[in-house]
């Protein structure tokens, strides 16, 4: 098959899924999560049922879809933020970067059931294994703590911005990155 057939079949794979899992985004935006159906989705996407059901079996496998690529584009706009130019910036912004996306709430039924399987602990231990280099970075140079592991340190910082998810306010947000950075600093090396 030659390589301009492969990649137009392809493209229109990807563009037929995208379009099931943007449907489905959709209606559960709309609906909620109980409510939707896969004719549903089908009709929403502009495609058959049965060409839905080629790509997902139920709509637990769209809605994880979505989830694996919303995770994904969360990685992507966190590396895009590390782009600054000293060790302190880069996880300064990263870490309020990570507590913005938290604040953002999904639905409680759909958390459930997409904060689960193979693809958020993959996506977690990304995230845990890049905090924990920039902290270590940010420790090289003096910034950060380095009388605790980075990777201890890594998983203190994902626990506490957990957190913003619960609070109310982008200032609480930010207040709650402020206390989480302070405990990142280094102590204090004189008299006591």
């Amino acid at each position: 098959m030659p390589k301009l057939w492969e990649d137009s079949i392809e493209a229109h794979r990807r563009a037929v899924r995208d379009a099931a899992v943007e449907a489905a985004a959709a209606l559960v935006a709309q609906q909620g999560l109980a409510s939707i159906t896969m004719s549903q989705i089908a009709k929403r996407a502009g495609i058959g049922r049965a060409t839905l059901y080629k790509y997902f079996p139920d709509i637990e496998s769209v809605l994880t879809a979505w989830h694996e690529d919303h995770i994904a584009e969360h990685l992507r706009r966190l590396t895009d933020v590390a782009d600054h130019t000293d060790p302190a910036g880069r996880l300064r912004a990263v870490l309020r970067d990570f507590a913005s996306i938290t604040h953002q709430r999904h639905d409680g039924d759909l958390s459930a059931l997409l904060h689960r399987g193979e693809h958020v602990t993959r996506a977690h231990q990304r995230l845990h294994a890049f905090i924990q280099d920039l902290v270590a970075d940010a420790a090289a140079g003096g910034t950060v703590r380095d009388d605790v592991p980075a990777g201890e340190l890594a998983t203190y910082c994902l626990h506490a911005l957990t957190a913003a998810g619960a609070m109310t306010s982008a200032d609480a947000v930010g207040r709650l990155v402020e206390v989480t950075l302070t405990g990142l600093r280094p102590a204090p090396t004189g008299p006591e």
